[in-house]
């Protein structure tokens, strides 16, 4: 397997990126969606683990905008509160276009097989949801994503598989929040639902606070049926 950092381009400037590569050469791509502490050890790791399954995976430097090279954790509160500011400035709609500038990397990749798939967390779960509104995300999943049930009114333009985990017990998407996304989501064929009884956000990450072993197994195991279902 192969590492290395690379740098994007769009209308908007460059910008860095990991990329983990199978050891085979070939394979579809993956597009990992960092949470709110930038591409950390985390989002690393999880970079590695898909190319290990023989995919590439890239996860792009989302806050480049507000400052470029965000590697911090779930830690200390100063990088709690840093987290969270950095999110209040983060731009969802320039965040989405870098997220395809990612995919499009992806395809143009030689051993790229073609299909390409998104998954995030957290922050990161939210614009993996609108991966399957708003870009060529052959399949999309998002893990405890924040402010979807905002986003509903793009559920429409969901043509390609999306698979959602839902924490029921997550304290920044509340219960009535879960209860709108089910509402507005349950009708449509391409979407998946899971929820997992008494966890907590972020109930994947990790070495979080919150990480639980046995529901983390269960979600990637859905994630990674999902995956070689739709990429291949």
């Amino acid at each position: 397997m192969a590492e290395k950092k690379i740098t994007l381009s769009n209308k908007d400037g460059s910008f860095g990126g990991y990329l983990a590569s199978p050891s085979s050469g070939e394979g579809p791509g993956i597009l990992v969606i960092q949470e709110i502490f930038g591409v950390n050890e985390f989002v690393r790791e999880i970079c590695d683990t898909h190319a290990a399954k023989g995919r590439f995976a890239l996860a792009p430097d989302l806050f480049w905008r507000i400052e470029p090279g965000v590697d911090i954790t779930d830690k200390s509160e100063e990088h709690w509160q840093k987290a969270f500011s950095l999110m209040q400035a983060f731009n969802v709609d320039t965040g989405m276009e870098d997220i395809q500038t990612g995919m499009t990397y992806l395809r143009s990749l030689a051993g790229c097989t073609g299909k390409v798939g998104a998954v995030g967390y957290c922050l990161g779960g939210q614009l993996a949801y609108l991966s399957a509104t708003r870009t060529d995300s052959d399949a999309s999943v998002g893990y405890y994503g924040v402010y979807i049930q905002d986003l509903l009114d793009e559920a429409a333009k969901i043509t390609k598989p999306l698979m959602l985990h839902i924490a029921e017990k997550d304290q920044f998407v509340p219960p009535e929040a879960q209860a709108k996304i089910m509402d507005g989501l349950k009708g449509n064929p391409h979407v998946t639902l899971h929820s997992y009884p008494e966890m907590e956000h972020a109930f994947a990450r990790t070495g979080g606070q919150h990480y639980d072993k046995a529901c983390a197994e269960l979600a990637n195991t859905r994630s990674e049926t999902f995956f070689r279902q739709h990429l291949g």
